[in-house]
């Protein structure tokens, strides 16, 4: 069966949940089309003197309740439909957590891992050089995302300021520390997972799942987001039974020791052959029997090729689009709880919005605070989202777009006749 695309998918869920709040025409049409779409080329030298032609995207998809905000991967199978979808959910995650931030995202064509860093650098600089009028603290703040992290943050924010003569650091986040990075921020998008997932079982939402201790969790995806999560889970007491990377995975149904596996992955640069475990797939490891299974690799991780396959309990879904809308739907009959990926990892987007508050204000807030902060944020609004399920005898996920567009069609109508709106406008 073909699959839909992520930006159909995205929109087919605005549809179901404007119609479910009875949404204006008009807020309903902004939400179904993307504010701007930026397809840019630009040539970069290579290391052996060769010139080669990047393309590379930035989409701006509703800024009804502020700049916005999404991030840069560098991928090679980045494509306008997948930065739109991406774009999206950057909405719709921004107001599920109840930040004033709307949804962009961008990303590169390229082969990263083919790259050395002084080739890194230069196309980041490219890329910037073309898309630094549609980015600004004001405007559009890029973070990190696939494949780039706070060194391209630090390229990004001094090639932005030279192409304009200014000093801004908070026209992106994930930035270095000694730039304006934010406490926590590295362990941000996991921690907020660990968050969501134990407010859903202390809300009781899980049948037979009172406590994380000694429950089997299998994590897909093995880098900043699912390797600090398996560390956090393993420190709760859970059970870590499978870890995977892009190089394969790893099982042991007693549990993995996963500070070893985190030590054996920094020395070879998989986890794979780690002593301790036997070695398996990606795909393997989808199927296996446990309470808690964390995609939180790249899109399309569960489809309905395998979702029959899949045992699970619940599925957190970390990785941005790791299930897909026909197989969110399948899994909800087999009566497996999908909490989302526009809740599950909005802890990335929600200490971005705290690092540009703290740019903004030329102010540095503790680690604790940080963390504080995000708990708050992060179990607040996983109780509306698990009460508004309930409530309309929804899935999660869409009790999350029903969250999400009922905060976008109010600022809407309180914003469209603003002078901050209007003023907004004119920036764009």
């Amino acid at each position: 069966m073909n699959q839909s695309s992520p930006y159909e998918s995205a929109k087919e869920l605005l549809e179901e949940a404007s119609d479910r709040l009875r949404i204006e025409d008009w807020i309903r049409e902004a939400l179904m089309m993307t504010h701007r779409e930026l397809h840019v080329t630009f040539p970069i030298e290579m290391d052996d003197g060769s010139i080669k032609i990047f393309n590379g995207y930035r989409v701006q998809h509703n800024h009804m309740r502020g700049p916005f905000k999404g991030g840069i991967r560098y991928h090679w199978d980045v494509n306008l439909d997948e930065v739109r979808a991406l774009a999206t959910w950057m909405t719709i995650k921004c107001a599920v957590v109840d930040i004033p931030l709307g949804g962009g995202k961008g990303g590169v064509v390229c082969n990263p891992k083919d790259m050395s860093e002084k080739e890194l650098e230069r196309m980041t600089r490219g890329f910037v050089r073309r898309i630094a009028p549609v980015i600004g603290s004001s405007i559009d703040i890029p973070a990190p995302d696939v494949y780039t992290n706070a060194k391209v943050m630090r390229w990004i924010v001094e090639e932005y300021n030279k192409c304009f003569g200014k000093k801004d650091l908070a026209v992106v986040t994930g930035k270095p520390l000694d730039m304006g990075g934010s406490e926590g921020r590295e362990e941000a998008t996991a921690l907020g997972g660990l968050y969501v997932l134990k407010q859903v079982i202390k809300e009781g939402f899980v049948k037979g799942v009172d406590t994380l201790k000694d429950k089997r969790v299998v994590v897909q995806g093995f880098g900043n987001v699912g390797g600090i999560f398996a560390r956090l889970a393993f420190e709760e007491g859970a059970k870590v039974i499978a870890v995977s990377d892009s190089k394969g995975a790893i099982v042991n149904n007693e549990g993995l020791d996963i500070p070893k596996v985190i030590q054996h992955k920094k020395k070879n640069g998989c986890v794979g052959d780690c002593s301790g475990s036997t070695n398996a797939t990606n795909e393997q490891i989808l199927e296996l029997d446990c309470d808690i299974l964390v995609p939180a690799a790249l899109e399309n991780a569960i489809t309905t090729e395998n979702v029959r396959m899949i045992k699970a309990g619940m599925v957190l879904e970390l990785g941005n689009g790791s299930v897909s809308a026909n197989a969110d739907k399948r899994l909800s009959k087999k009566g497996i709880i999908v909490i989302p990926d526009v809740l599950a990892n909005a802890g990335g987007v929600t200490v971005s919005y705290f690092e540009w508050k703290q740019n903004l204000a030329k102010k540095h807030w503790s680690k604790e605070e940080v963390y504080n902060k995000l708990e708050r944020i992060m179990k607040r609004n996983t109780s509306l989202v698990l009460d508004t399920a309930k409530k309309n005898k929804v899935t999660v996920r869409l009790g999350a777009y029903i969250v999400a567009v009922s905060r976008i069609a109010e600022k809407a109508k309180i914003e469209l006749k603003s002078s901050h709106y209007q003023c907004f406008e004119k920036l764009l």
